[in-house]
């Protein structure tokens, strides 16, 4: 029996995730702003919801009450907001309002970083533990983004894991971070691999994709850590 910790669980990734990486027998928190859909699940999983807004500080004091002093195997920080119209061909960093770009901050980097701290106690308890960043090939280098606070807080997510997992190297907890690129998110886990293949002709990652490649590192020893992992569509020249 394992137990994760699942941010960005409602919709997209994080649901997923949240049925996706799960055995009968498994326990899983799940956090979100909305109800997550996967709750209704009769397969033998213990979900439980924690309502939580990722833009409010508040929000880590919140999945620690929940969570309390119990095991964690696996952590995954799921969540990336971005400039509002920032995939349009309009988009102009000009007009980004400093508010917005003050509440992605707090959303992609400082939660992410109060959020794990806070959880470290929980994951030490697990024989193997795993946390699991999702990135963006948006924060790799020349990806010809020009969202700047998106793209840095993608960079920013790679610093994340490149100096907690340093500081967890002797607790033999493996952090790694996964930058796919353009998702079929869009298309619900549900509904299975070759709808999304079909829907984007290929030009889109299934989900199913990112759970396979979860489940993988999940399944690995205390004796190995995979860094990070690089997921472009095969399509994306820039990546």
């Amino acid at each position: 029996m394992k137990s994760y910790l699942i941010f960005g669980a409602s919709q997209g990734l994080g649901d997923a995730f949240a049925r996706g990486l799960v055995e009968s027998g498994d326990k899983m928190w799940l956090v979100s702003r909305s109800r997550p859909s996967s709750l209704e699940l009769q397969d033998g999983v213990e979900r439980t919801w924690i309502p939580a807004d990722l833009s409010e500080p508040e929000a880590a004091k919140i999945i620690f009450e929940h969570v309390q002093q119990e095991k964690l195997d696996v952590a995954v920080y799921n969540v990336g907001i971005w400039e509002k119209e920032g995939f349009e061909d309009h988009y102009n960093f000009d007009r980004d309002e400093p508010e917005h770009i003050s509440r992605m901050i707090q959303t992609n980097i400082t939660s992410a970083i109060v959020c794990l701290q806070g959880l470290l106690p929980n994951l030490r308890q697990a024989d193997a533990g795993k946390i699991i960043l999702i990135g963006s090939t948006a924060g790799l280098s020349n990806a010809n983004n020009p969202q700047v606070t998106f793209v840095a807080s993608k960079f920013a997510i790679r610093g994340i894991g490149e100096a907690l997992r340093e500081h967890l190297r002797e607790d033999r907890i493996a952090v790694t971070c996964i930058n796919p690129g353009e998702l079929a998110a869009e298309i619900p886990y549900a509904a299975g691999r070759e709808r999304a293949l079909e829907v984007y002709g290929g030009t889109r990652i299934p989900l199913q994709d990112v759970v396979d490649l979860t489940n993988c590192l999940i399944g690995l020893s205390s004796a190995a850590c995979v860094k990070e992992i690089h997921l472009p569509a095969m399509v994306d020249t820039n990546a």
